[in-house]
């Protein structure tokens, strides 16, 4: 070793020999492969149970009728308004459950492909962080398929006695999905801020202190990006940012010590 060589951390040397760029590529298209046969196979099986998950869907359209049966005008049916939209749903539905049951399989090839670079420590923390944001990500989508009920109820409720709810299924089943993936997505950002507490961009005395300035932040963020716009979807969504929020500090301080 050459004066000019620093030693690397005694047990936290990366994993395997070094590649080439050409090995690289060639390593990334294996793992690429593996996940597009995995959603390919995840969303050819949606596919065949495609009335299951529509069935599940429309739970909430279907309760609110059950509720108030002289507005049940379709039947508790979505109502196809094109010729093209039966398939293009069906599509799209077999998509997303694709992409999410193959969610261990692509999440498992990208650790395996960043994993033989990294040392030690930083295995265990972007470990601890993948393992974080996919919990946190499914607590979002469960929260947004608890609160849609309510959401559709008071959606179709405001709009007064006079009007009937006929939904197509696009715009129903695509309402229902973006709740879901913005629920999810904003669940998972407590992981980022602690991932910026950790490289020092910001501390927790930072976020202490811009604590009042962050809550009417949430509030805003949560009242802009909420898809049905309803009361109740923007307070499952606003309050847990604040939460969140808080445990981003107290997980700073923690490690911190």
């Amino acid at each position: 070793m050459t004066l000019t060589e620093e030693p690397s951390p005694v047990g936290t040397a990366p994993d395997g020999p070094e590649l080439s760029w050409l090995e690289h590529l060639a390593e990334l298209r294996r793992r690429l492969l593996i996940c597009g046969v995995a959603l390919a196979v995840a969303g050819l099986g949606a596919w065949f149970f495609y009335g299951h998950l529509v069935e599940f869907m429309i739970g909430p359209y279907r309760s609110y009728l059950d509720h108030h049966p002289r507005q049940d005008i379709s039947r508790g049916n979505l109502v196809v308004t094109g010729p093209l939209e039966g398939f293009t749903t069906r599509l799209k539905v077999s998509a997303y459950a694709g992409a999410v049951l193959s969610a261990p399989v692509w999440i498992h090839q990208t650790w395996r492909f960043v994993r033989p670079g990294l040392y030690r420590n930083e295995r265990r923390a972007t470990l601890a962080f993948t393992v974080s944001a996919v919990v946190l990500f499914g607590l979002g989508v469960a929260t947004a398929v608890m609160i849609f009920p309510k959401a559709i109820d008071w959606l179709i409720s405001v709009s007064g006695p006079a009007t009937a709810p006929l939904f197509s299924p696009s715009r129903y089943l695509g309402l229902y999905t973006a709740a879901c993936v913005v629920f999810g997505a904003v669940f998972t950002y407590p992981v980022f801020l602690v991932g910026l507490e950790m490289i020092g961009v910001v501390s927790s005395r930072s976020l202490r202190q811009w604590r009042r300035y962050a809550v009417v932040a949430c509030c805003a963020i949560a009242a802009v990006i909420t898809p049905s716009g309803d009361p109740f979807s923007f307070l499952a969504l606003a309050f847990p940012m604040v939460v969140f929020y808080e445990a981003a500090i107290l997980t700073g301080r923690l490690l911190g010590r």
